[in-house]
């Protein structure tokens, strides 16, 4: 008899990979593989299958649990949609625009903004948001001594410094709370706004970057060489499935299945080793099982605690960022509205809400029946609104609540946000995420390497997941693919093995590929270098561009 918490000795069946932890990377990893004739198992602790992009049943409707878009940037998840049979589901969102909600009003998110920075302080939409002091205030930023910046700047004091706290509370906190479920505060500007700190460099002040940048990547589509956004207003830069994001991920585990792999939930990873075969993993049931390759699709803190006594992952397992400092916490409260509960769509696809507002605990609201076509259609008169609760270090003021009371301060807010008091809704739901420190603020980008040398250093061990990937299906989905990839290269190129010549193509091609992006950052890079140089700043042309925001990272507004 096995004693507690004591492994039984490994035992057949053995596997080519081990995949720990079904979200999207790890199912897109189980995909590419069992596809060509792996064999591989699948272990999640959770009771279904696809992380945060999950279906959620509610009064008849088929939603998302989380994320209900993904954004345009790269287009993998579209291709991956298409290969899965999706394509032709594959929807743009209403271009209605979502709003921002003041504490005495609501008003159109601006346009012409990255992040919510604005390019133009003084056009009447700013004006409308901030105010004529706010907006006089962000004006001072082309007044103030010509701006350059490091390349670890954060977001939030760079703005506060620059425009004011009016434009960030009003304008960046809730945007970059929406897209990333930070604080600004800790916002990496590299990496949530890529090419701005070589804009600003250039152009002498904050907005006068944010305009360069806007105008580089309408040039970028006009040339060819980036795919238009559908972004003509702010809130709509992202796409969706008929029917829910949750099938990209229930469509992975179909043809997953389909090829034989094994899925498994309800299996709690305890520990992972490398042993002389490959890996060998143990579950908190105390089962052993041994593979070839083993694929850790989890978040930072979970990842550690299973890798924690493997080489090179000891040392960040024992470091501060490994514990739950910087996790965030956010919670989605969905109502379903009778017919006649909201007339028209007074507040666009949805709202976010200013960092000053104090009478609203929400600090999102997403009108998803307007939002999405397919979801208006299938309600047939109801409404269909969610709530987020949390973001950046605060605890969700749904805290402590029961799900009842959780569905009372969401109508509450709702009725606030849409102004118009609204009737008990039909059905409601409380699902509640938890993820590590954002990939997006700084010091993220060093950590997500350190993690992956981690990796490279053990043979046939990968990670994949927003953990080293970042945020966001966009980010996940291209990053598992070449995991997988390199997994069919390294770990099987050897006969008799599951083995197949277009895997030399496909490495070729990634190879390229990589090759490029490293040159074009490199450019990138001595161009930012150049321009800190003394007397290398040119005066800025400040014309506004096309709003262009990112995808928000759980489908808010």
């Amino acid at each position: 008899m096995t004693e507690p918490g004591r492994a039984v000795e490994a035992a057949a069946p053995r596997w080519d990979t081990i995949v720990a932890g079904a979200g999207v990377g790890g199912l897109v990893v189980a995909h590419e593989l069992a596809g060509r004739g792996y064999r591989v198992l699948v272990l999640d602790a959770a009771d279904h299958l696809g992380g945060v992009a999950s279906r959620l049943e509610l009064d008849g409707l088929a939603l998302d649990g989380g994320a209900e878009s993904f954004a345009t940037r790269g287009g993998a998840v579209a291709e991956l949609a298409a290969e899965l049979g999706l394509d032709g589901d594959v929807v743009a969102p209403n271009v209605a625009g979502a709003w921002l909600q003041l504490e005495d009003r609501a008003v159109p998110l601006p346009k012409a903004t990255l992040l919510g920075i604005p390019s133009s302080p003084l056009s009447q939409d700013v004006i409308d948001a901030v105010g004529w002091g706010g907006a006089l205030r962000a004006y001072a930023d082309r007044l103030m001594p010509v701006l350059k910046l490091g390349k670890d700047d954060a977001l939030g004091p760079l703005v506060r410094r620059r425009m004011g706290a009016r434009v960030l509370d009003r304008l960046v906190a809730p945007l970059a709370g929406g897209v990333y479920s930070a604080d600004p505060e800790v916002l990496d500007v590299g990496t949530v706004a890529p090419g701005l700190n070589n804009a600003i460099t250039r152009a002498g002040s904050l907005s006068g970057g944010v305009a360069l940048v806007l105008e580089e990547r309408a040039a970028a589509v006009a040339r060819g060489d980036a795919a238009p956004s559908n972004a003509s207003k702010p809130g709509s830069a992202v796409l969706g499935i008929r029917g829910g994001v949750h099938r990209i991920a229930e469509r992975l585990v179909e043809r997953a299945r389909e090829h034989r792999a094994e899925l498994r939930t309800g299996v709690r990873v305890a520990s992972a080793e490398p042993v002389e075969a490959g890996w060998r993993v143990v579950t908190e049931a105390g089962e052993a099982l041994e593979a070839s390759s083993l694929v850790v699709a989890m978040p930072e803190v979970q990842a550690l605690r299973v890798l924690g006594d493997v080489d090179g992952f000891r040392e960040l397992a024992g470091s501060p960022a490994a514990g739950d400092a910087g996790a965030v916490t956010v919670e989605l409260v969905t109502l379903v509205l009778p017919e006649g509960a909201v007339q028209g769509d007074p507040r666009g696809t949805g709202v976010l809400v200013a960092a000053d507002v104090t009478r609203i605990r929400a600090k999102a609201m997403t009108h998803s029946s307007a939002k999405w076509p397919w979801l208006r259609e299938a309600a047939a008169g109801r409404e269909v609104v969610r709530l987020s609760y949390g973001s950046g270090a605060d605890a969700p003021a749904t805290e402590g609540l029961t799900d009842a009371e959780a569905a009372e301060l969401a109508l509450a807010d709702a009725s606030a946000i849409l102004g118009t008091t609204l009737p008990a809704p039909l059905a409601s739901a409380r699902v509640r995420w938890e993820q590590g420190q954002p990939s997006s603020v700084v010091g993220a980008r060093a950590r997500q390497q350190a993690l992956r040398a981690a990796a490279d250093a053990q043979p046939n061990l990968v990670l994949v997941g927003a953990a080293v990937a970042g945020t966001g299906l966009a980010q996940v989905v291209p990053d598992a693919r070449q995991a997988a990839t390199g997994i069919r290269r390294e770990a099987f190129a050897v006969p008799g093995t599951p083995w197949t010549a277009d895997v030399e193509a496909e490495l070729a091609a990634h190879e390229a590929e990589v090759a490029a992006q490293d040159a074009a950052a490199h450019q990138t890079h001595a161009a930012e270098d150049a321009a800190s140089e003394p007397g290398a700043t040119e005066p800025g042309d400040h014309r506004g561009g096309s709003a262009a925001e990112q995808g928000n990272h759980r489908g808010e507004a």
